[in-house]
Parts: C-alpha cells; structure tokens; sequence
C-alpha cells in the first residue's frame, strides 16, 4: 500500500508562504561549492581567446557574484547569432560546465562562422547552493518576463536584447535530475500551497520545443547527435515525458514564451531546451559535459544548413 509523501519541513500544507517561510528556507541553504574557483576562473582562461564581459551582478546579503558572459572575439555584424545559456538553474551542473566545454573545445570550429554568445552560469548563488531557486526562492526559469521578480533572468534579458530579433539559434542547458522529484518539486508545492503529486523522473536524455514554433527536424538531430554519448529518455506507460505527451523520440513541448522560460528571450528560428539526466549509473558527469556540448555542435550545424 502507497503512503502518502510527509509534509514539506517548512510551512503549513495548504497555505503559500509568507516572508517568515522564506526566511527559514533561506537560513536553511548551505554553499557546497565555489563559482569563483568552479566557473569564473575557467572564464578568465578563456579571456585569452575569447571576449569576456560582466553583465550584471547579484548582491546577496554580504555575497556578491559578477554575471559573466563569453563572445566570440571576431564578431560580425553580417554573421547570424547563437545564444548558448546554462546553469539557469544553478544545480543543473552539466549545463554550466558543458556551455563551457563547448566554448573552449568546440567554439573555434564556428569562427568566422557565427557569432556566439555565451552565458554559462546564469544562477551563481543557486550554482554554489545546488539549488534550482534564487535567494528569494524564485525559479529563475520561470520569471524571463518584463516584470521579472529575479534580477538573474533580468540581467540575461538586457543581455540579449540588441540581439533578440537577430539570433538563428538559442539552446538552453539543463538537467533532470532525482532531487526534482525528493526536493524541488515538494518545495514547489509547498512554496505554493498546493498539494504535491508524485511522479516519475524521466531516466535519459530529452529536450524541450517550443509549442508555438515546433522544429521537428531540428529536434531530431540534436537527439541523433546526442545519443551515441548517453541514452535518449523513453516515453512512460502513458506516452509522457514529465506530464507532457512526446512528440517525437525524446522530444517533449512547452508553450516557452507563455511559461517565462529561459528559450522564450530571443525570437530565434531554432531553440531548444536540454534535459540530461546526471543520477543515471550509464551516465558520468563527463558523459553529461560532452553530452550538452554535442548537443549545441549539431545545432548550430543544423541551423546553419537550413536557415
């Protein structure tokens, strides 16, 4: 017999937090790990080779974080953009450190051919805290909207405005991972006041399109490339991935711009979000790294192609 989940530790089921739950989730955080020694010193490696700017800062308490981003050094007008973004999530390690291993193993294929544009770790504070919110407990992946409560995915949004109509392609990486189910999404539906309904944790590689602008073909080779690397996720008994119907092989849609997702900042042709699943014993952190890097190669080779 099924018991049901036990209560959130931090407020009363039913009732959305207030300052004083906030408070106490936030006394609760705890730094694991450094962006400066991580994230900020590969960055300046990669000055040597590429243009390196600060696009904002956080100010968390006594804490502050420089927002970094990467160009490409030979930047040309008459060259289409494409936009690469990680660590929204600040948990989601493969994202970061794969738009990185992207940038310094894979990046000088494309010169003279794209401009890039690199922001690998959008969420420092939640990257050092392993955790999918800001400071504020706000998902940053669901607040790039003009009014946006986390000034992470405001900073971004300033970013790339001059380039929002000009971009062919913005990938977006993230992960899946087993703390969704334990941690986040109970936090969620807690944060909220709602009741938490279990799932299940898609065990593989997926991406998300957008609803509004679906790019089927597109999809299918960033899957192709990715799959000799780590494994594609299989749709559940219901054909779902995540409560979303697949559409193709390992492919699942989201209406981007409506839900305020990270994909939905520029008016690109190709977008897509990644989802790796690093709690896999077939995947490696390294696996995962190459995974994400593999999957902004064939993108922007697809895009290229066909635009």
């Amino acid at each position: 017999m099924s018991t049901a989940p036990a209560p959130y530790p931090i407020g009363t089921p039913g009732t959305p937090w207030g300052e004083a739950e906030r408070a106490e989730w936030l006394s609760r955080q705890t730094r694991h790990r450094s962006y400066e020694s991580e994230v900020l010193s590969v960055i300046e490696r990669l000055g040597t080779r590429f243009d390196v700017e600060e696009y904002g800062h956080l100010n968390y308490g006594h804490e502050t974080y420089p927002l970094m981003a990467i160009r490409s050094r030979d930047w040309r007008d008459n060259l289409p953009v494409v936009l690469i973004t990680g660590g929204v999530h600040g948990y989601e390690t493969s994202g970061v450190h794969g738009a990185l291993q992207f940038v310094d193993q894979h990046a000088g294929d494309y010169a003279g051919r794209v401009n890039l544009l690199v922001a690998p770790c959008v969420s420092p504070w939640a990257y050092e805290r392993i955790h999918r919110w800001n400071a504020h407990a706000v998902d940053p992946n669901r607040s790039f909207r003009d009014d946006s409560q986390a000034e992470e995915s405001a900073a971004l949004m300033r970013l790339v405005a001059p380039i929002r109509d000009r971009a062919l392609l913005h990938l977006d990486l993230h992960e899946t991972t087993d703390t969704d189910e334990s941690e986040f999404r109970p936090a969620l539906a807690a944060r909220d006041g709602k009741p938490f309904e279990p799932g299940g944790i898609p065990d593989g590689f997926y991406l998300v399109d957008d609803s509004n602008n679906p790019q089927p073909e597109f999809q299918q080779a960033v899957i192709k490339a990715v799959e000799p690397i780590t494994h594609i996720a299989p749709a559940d008994d219901k054909g779902e991935i995540f409560g979303s119907p697949v559409v193709a092989r390992g492919v699942i849609e989201y209406p981007i711009e409506q839900l305020g997702l990270c994909a939905s900042v520029t008016n690109a042709p190709y977008r897509t979000t990644t989802e790796v699943y690093p709690d896999s014993p077939r995947a490696t952190p390294e696996q995962c790294n190459a995974a994400q890097a593999a999957a902004v190669c064939a993108a922007i080779d697809y895009a290229l192609a066909h635009r």
